[in-house]
């Protein structure tokens, strides 16, 4: 994979989400999720992406475990400020969550720091400045945040500069286009998109939550998109973008991650989750292949908010996401 910046960080064109390993998505398997993670260092994986709430701890835990003898050789990303309890951005709680993330993931300094939501009751430049004084006290390198509106990312970039945003954006999720993205270039933030392959839908692998757990995140907070009738009039968008991907002579995981990796000059680092082997490196394939600019209009044509049926969220998701606000 080639290379990307966030500002002092070099990182491969596509980071690895971990999530999937232990939250939101069924049970994960510890044994499979070490030797997945060790192959996607050897794969050219250089940024893996997990936070705090990731299954209550487990995930950081898992990654310091696997890879404690590898820590040098990628990005490390997390996230604290949300937990099963809800959002808190106090300053003293972000101190403390982050001494438990460095415990837990075997390491001295985690290389990008997250604010994961904003706090509605704490101003965000209150928040931002507890992770200005971890990069001060060496804990912590760049500071990012996570789904916020173009606003708070201003006012948070005021206090502390701010190295990566990072919030959902796909073909069929477009919501940083309503402005986040322009403040971005703007201030030099990476963008970080988390799922990029629209919770699976855009693999061809996914089902509508009828054939789903009732813990899986498709089936609560993202529900709208795959419930039977909405999934099945966005299955049809499928058969076109995969006569696309073929055409491409890739699979349609990596033709909607080559999508994103060509949008805003390469000022883009998408980060696919899976617990899957055969799929993260089916993912990584995409960090190698360029579309031409006709195939990116069509894509742009093909699936966008206004092609696809049903909300990102549930009602109650899409009323209290900050990044709605743009």
């Amino acid at each position: 994979m080639h290379s990307r910046k966030i500002r002092s960080l070099t990182v491969s064109s596509i980071g690895l989400g971990c999530m999937n390993m232990s939250s939101g998505y069924g049970p994960g398997d510890d044994e499979v999720s070490s030797r997945l993670l060790n192959e996607a260092l050897d794969a050219g994986y250089r940024m893996l992406d997990t936070a705090m709430v990731y299954g209550s701890g487990h995930n950081e835990t898992l990654i310091g475990s696997a890879l404690a003898t590898r820590r040098n050789e990628y990005v490390l990303a997390s996230k604290c400020g949300l937990s099963r309890e809800g959002t808190n951005g106090d300053p003293a709680l972000i101190a403390k969550s982050c001494e438990a993330s460095l415990e837990r993931l075997k390491t001295d300094v985690i290389d990008l720091y997250y604010l994961h939501r904003v706090d509605p009751a704490i101003p965000i430049e209150e928040s931002v400045g507890a992770l200005a004084k971890l990069v001060e006290q060496g804990k912590v390198r760049e500071i990012g945040l996570s789904e916020v509106c173009s606003e708070n990312l201003r006012r948070a970039h005021q206090v502390h500069p701010i190295a990566a945003l990072q919030s959902e954006y796909s073909l069929w999720s477009r919501t940083p286009e309503r402005g986040v993205l322009d403040v971005c270039d703007e201030l030099g933030v990476t963008f970080v998109p988390f799922s990029p392959l629209a919770r699976a839908f855009l693999t061809g692998k996914a089902v509508d939550v009828s054939q789903l757990p009732d813990s899986d995140l498709r089936c609560t907070i993202a529900r709208p998109r795959f419930e039977p009738e909405a999934f099945a009039a966005n299955s049809k968008l499928l058969v076109r973008f995969e006569q696309i991907a073929n055409d491409c002579n890739c699979t349609m995981a990596q033709l909607a991650l080559a999508w994103l990796l060509a949008q805003r000059g390469g000022n883009m680092v998408p980060i696919p989750g899976t617990k899957h082997i055969e799929w993260m490196h089916e993912n990584a394939g995409a960090g190698d292949i360029e579309l031409d600019a006709a195939t990116v209009a069509e894509l742009d044509t093909l699936i966008n908010e206004d092609t696809v049926t049903g909300e990102r969220y549930n009602a109650a998701r899409m009323a209290e996401a900050d990044a709605e606000r743009d």
